[in-house]
């Protein structure tokens, strides 16, 4: 017999596919700040190829993201949760024996392919066991693993290698996505896929790219391509600055604003509609990257990291939940591998362009304009979505969330 937990967020498996997702994010964290270095000591890397060792795992999450959310939506969550996170685990595994830079982007780009659909299935899979009275309070929540990760990977990882070596990261990293795996098995049987509504859909553009979700996609775009300056580029601006202690506890200050708002922030935006949370989260966006311009003490960077927890901590969750709630349950799966290829094509060009911006005009100048460009998200929300009745108005039926098995 199968009962719907109706009303209730935080149920074992709600519980259980959030440490799945935080977990697989953790180990993203792990290796994208490290595999660089890795890459120069272990295997005498150029600065290109440590760089390509580094970010070729997203090469093969955006490869992947053309046909997951077809793939996840098609032959059913459960099945790709549990398949991709066995992928990701192999490929953690492999790190170990590895002993040339070519297999070394081989795994990275395997890691990639199975981090993206175990991402996109990860959150399709708890979307739905979220209420749908709950659904922006849920995706914050769900949110909050991924920026916990953001702030603590890097750190921990940075820490393992001083105290141990590459083997003992990498087998950190084992472990973690062995604990990703057992999440996701116990998500498998617990939950149970929807019911499709009328014949299979066939592979088309809308598989890929779901229309419904491309403005909210574009805007959310410029808003990563905005922060990317701050990912790629707060270090090298803090010690031009000699700014290191607060560009230290940036990700922190920003992790602890966002924790304490996202609550409420997820309520307000289930009852008030997304207009509200999308303005509010804008308005400090553009403040922070305003306040980083023209920053000349540690403090500035610390406060300008407490309100990028407001800004782009508010708008990442906040644009999730929207993209659930103008599609079908039935397409969570390409709803979100349609949003995060915009993520992804954002922060993945972002660095290339800003770094010939930050070189022509300096890093000051680079955030000011940053902050402009979040004025023009602004502008193109404002004729787009922000029109539409749940942006309006609030909470709008959406499909029940799904069936546990008892």
């Amino acid at each position: 017999m199968s009962v719907t937990e109706e009303g209730k967020l935080f149920t074992p498996t709600f519980v259980m596919g959030w440490f799945a997702n935080l977990f697989q994010f953790l180990v993203f964290y792990f290796l994208i700040t490290t595999m660089a270095l890795y890459a120069i000591k272990e295997f005498q890397a150029s600065e290109v190829e440590a760089g390509f060792a580094s970010s070729s795992i997203v090469i093969g999450a955006v490869f992947s993201r053309f046909f997951s959310g077809y793939i996840i939506d098609r032959f059913g969550r459960r099945k790709i949760v549990l398949i991709s996170v066995l992928v990701t685990t192999i490929a953690c595994a492999l790190y170990l024996p590895i002993e040339s830079l070519p297999l070394l982007y081989a795994n990275r780009f395997l890691h990639g392919v199975g981090y993206a659909f175990a991402a996109t299935a990860i959150m399709a899979m708890v979307q739905e066991l979220i209420p749908a009275s709950r659904r922006s309070e849920g995706t914050g929540y769900l949110a909050l693993g991924t920026t916990v990760s953001a702030a603590l990977g890097p750190a921990l990882a940075l820490f393992v290698l001083g105290t141990f070596d590459y083997d003992m990261l990498f087998i950190v990293v084992l472990a973690t996505s062995v604990i990703s795996l057992i999440a996701g098995v116990f998500m498998y049987f617990k939950t149970s896929d929807p019911e499709p509504s009328g014949e299979p859909a066939k592979f088309s553009f809308k598989s890929i790219m779901n229309p419904k979700i491309i403005p909210i996609g574009i805007f959310i775009l410029l808003i990563c391509f905005a922060y990317s300056g701050v990912i790629a580029y707060i270090n090298a601006f803090a010690e031009e600055r000699d700014l290191i202690t607060g560009a230290g506890l940036f990700f922190i200050a920003y992790a602890v604003s966002m924790f304490v708002m996202r609550s409420f922030l997820g309520k307000l935006q289930d009852r008030r509609g997304d207009n509200v949370v999308i303005y509010f989260g804008l308005f400090f966006f553009v403040i922070s990257l305003a306040i980083l311009s023209f920053a000349t003490s540690n403090w500035h960077v610390v406060l300008s990291g407490v309100i990028a927890g407001l800004g782009y901590g508010t708008l990442m969750p906040a644009v999730q939940s929207i993209a659930v709630g103008v599609v079908d349950k039935t397409e969570f799966g390409t709803a979100f591998s349609t949003l995060f290829l915009f993520v992804d094509l954002g922060f993945g060009f972002g660095p290339i362009i800003l770094g010939a911006v930050s070189a022509a005009i300096g890093f000051g100048p680079m955030y000011a304009a940053l902050a402009g460009v979040g004025v023009i998200a602004g502008i193109f929300y404002l004729f787009t979505h922000a029109r539409t009745d749940r942006a309006k108005n609030g909470f709008v039926k959406h499909p029940e969330p799904v069936a546990l098995v008892s």
